[in-house]
């Protein structure tokens, strides 16, 4: 993976971005907002990269939504579907999440929409993936429930800026 067409934001679209972010993670994305913000493609989407650290990535026609190095330096704790330690190890090796392993879910999580994998035992963040069921089916029930897009040690997480 390589990054390509990288520029720093200008005001008016950094701006934007500002707006955008802070009405789907509330004041925490105040932390970035003095900083540099650059705009980049890496493969088959897009990376907003924040003091040199790739902290957003966005597809295509969808909100930037953090990375796992982005949920970790900005302590994001919203969109969380938690799994047991069990699907710990499957996890981080990019496996798909299934029902059977979530502890809990946020339940404003609907069908499609980006979610943070963390686990049970620190809550630390492991994945980010895109939900397939509503939270409310996803506690107890059997069957996948979350598409994992990356996760910590893939090509995203490894990739310098």
């Amino acid at each position: 993976m390589k990054i390509k067409s990288r520029v720093q934001l200008r005001k008016s679209a950094k701006n934007k971005l500002l707006t955008s972010l802070r009405s789907s993670f509330g004041d925490v994305i105040d932390k970035i907002e003095e900083r540099k913000l650059e705009s980049a493609t890496a493969d088959w989407f897009n990376i907003i990269i924040v003091d040199g650290d790739i902290l957003f990535f966005q597809e295509k026609d969808d909100r930037p939504f953090p990375t796992v190095r982005g949920v970790l330096e900005l302590e994001l704790d919203c969109c969380k579907v938690t799994v047991d330690a069990g699907a710990v190890k499957f996890v981080v090796n990019g496996a798909d999440i299934m029902c059977p392993g979530i502890v809990s879910a946020d339940p404003e999580i609907a069908a499609n929409d980006f979610v943070i994998i963390a686990e049970e035992t620190h809550g630390k963040p492991l994945a980010i993936g895109r939900a397939l069921i509503p939270a409310s089916e996803m506690v107890g029930k059997s069957g996948k429930a979350v598409k994992s897009i990356h996760y910590v040690g893939d090509d995203l997480w490894n990739l310098e800026a």
